[in-house]
């Protein structure tokens, strides 16, 4: 099973964005960010998309297109990120109900749904007290 990246990527997309703007560009292309993350722009594209309809990023079309954040990186958090390119839980369930008759498949997912619950709270606290402002500063203090 390997690790989900898109919360790392749509980050940073948005740090990418932000820093670009503060040098005073009004747009940056899916292209840019694309070579910066090293992915395909239609990877970017797709995140973008789902920020878009976050709200966090608007697009750009004709002369001049690309993206722009709609609001400062002070005022977004990862969990508003993480919100809009995972919207579903963190964990999940089997994918058919397991048997039961058997003890352990009769009560493994009330037991693990619990569990499941506390971490997920936890993981939304942390990813709310991060902005994406706080990652840009990390990034750039980052020992090249």
């Amino acid at each position: 099973m390997s690790a989900n990246s898109r919360l790392t990527i749509a980050a940073h997309a948005l740090a990418w964005i932000g820093l670009y703007q503060r040098q005073g560009h009004e747009v940056a292309t899916s292209e840019q960010i694309a070579t910066s993350a090293n992915t395909n722009p239609v990877v970017i594209r797709r995140l973008l998309g789902e920020l878009r309809r976050a709200g966090l990023v608007e697009s750009r079309r004709g002369l001049g297109a690309g993206w722009s954040l709609t609001r400062r990186l002070e005022s977004m958090t990862l969990l508003d990120v993480y919100e809009a390119v995972e919207p579903g839980p963190l964990f999940a369930m089997h994918r058919t109900t397991p048997d039961q008759g058997c003890v352990v498949g009769h009560g493994i997912q009330p037991a693990m749904q619990s569990i499941y619950e506390g971490i997920e709270e936890t993981v939304r606290h942390e990813l709310a007290r991060v902005t994406l402002a706080n990652v840009l500063r990390d990034v750039l203090a980052a020992p090249r």
